[in-house]
């Protein structure tokens, strides 16, 4: 298990900072399989999650968004036949915070039980 799907999520406010260059690199390890996009100009995380039909990726955009509002801290989540892609950004301070990869990680933890 990883061990960042255990860390707690902090509240964020607006002006929060954005994760360092540092903290990045180092939190991008624990999330091998997630990749980095940037989108006018937000840093944000994504993943897409395979599934043999429809109905398991919406069985599983169902868990993360349960996962989502237990922490107040919702994705951008596409639902499609066999896929689902999951985006995490922090809207507040328009880029990435700690609290981002720790829901990819809780993310991640999902996928392995769905």
């Amino acid at each position: 298990m990883n061990p960042l799907s255990q860390a707690h999520c902090e509240a964020c406010r607006a002006g929060a900072p954005q994760v360092s260059d540092a903290e990045l690199a180092e939190l991008i390890r624990q999330i091998p399989d997630w990749n980095i996009e940037v989108r006018d100009g937000v840093m944000q995380l994504e993943k897409l999650f395979g599934f043999p039909d429809f109905q398991h990726a919406l069985a599983f955009t169902n868990a993360v968004g349960a996962i989502a509002e237990a922490q107040g801290h919702h994705p951008a989540l596409l639902t499609e036949w066999g896929k689902v892609t999951v985006t995490w950004w922090t809207h507040k301070i328009g880029g990435l915070h700690r609290n981002d990869f720790i829901m990819a990680a809780r993310t991640d933890q999902l996928a392995k039980t769905a």
